[in-house]
């Protein structure tokens, strides 16, 4: 049985959602979502980020975390913004020795849905499938969990590719 947090990085609303693996059976254990105030400094804005995802991960207690790949958008600034997010989000998982692993949005969709080109709600739908006592947040907490499912999912594949033969 493996605990595991899942986080889709963002400055206006990072989601988290915790999970709990054993074989093929799942549990949900609880999301959420760090929203900040776009009126505050970016160094308030990362600190709280950062902050408030160290309570998560001490509350919790996940043994290993799942992160969505960088996706650039059409706006440089916004991409820039995400980047810092994810930076501040990957360093709350390091400072506590969690091994990360990172999985593009088409995986995670074809994870939970079978298709690369599902649409959100497609995702959202699933989530609430594979973790029935779940009613996530908002978009950001239930993608979140989508990421914490596909790990489940690929996490043991990923071990045995990664033992030398």
């Amino acid at each position: 049985m493996v605990k595991i947090l899942g986080l889709d990085p963002s400055l206006s609303s990072t989601g988290w959602g915790v999970i709990e693996a054993k074989d093929n059976r799942l549990k949900y254990l609880g999301d959420g979502f760090i929203k900040t105030d776009p009126k505050k400094t970016i160094e308030e804005r990362l600190a709280l980020l950062y902050k408030s995802l160290c309570q998560v991960i001490d509350l919790y207690e996940p043994e290993e975390a799942a992160i969505e790949e960088i996706f650039l958008n059409e706006n440089p600034m916004s991409t820039i913004k995400l980047a810092q997010a994810r930076g501040v989000v990957i360093l709350s998982v390091a400072m506590h020795n969690l091994p990360l692993s990172e999985y593009e949005p088409r995986k995670v969709k074809k994870a939970l849905v079978g298709t690369g080109s599902a649409l959100k709600t497609q995702v959202e739908t699933m989530v609430k499938v594979l973790l029935p006592s779940c009613q996530p947040k908002n978009n950001d907490s239930s993608d979140a969990l989508a990421i914490a499912i596909t790990h489940a999912h690929y996490r043991t594949s990923k071990k045995n590719n990664d033992v030398a033969v």
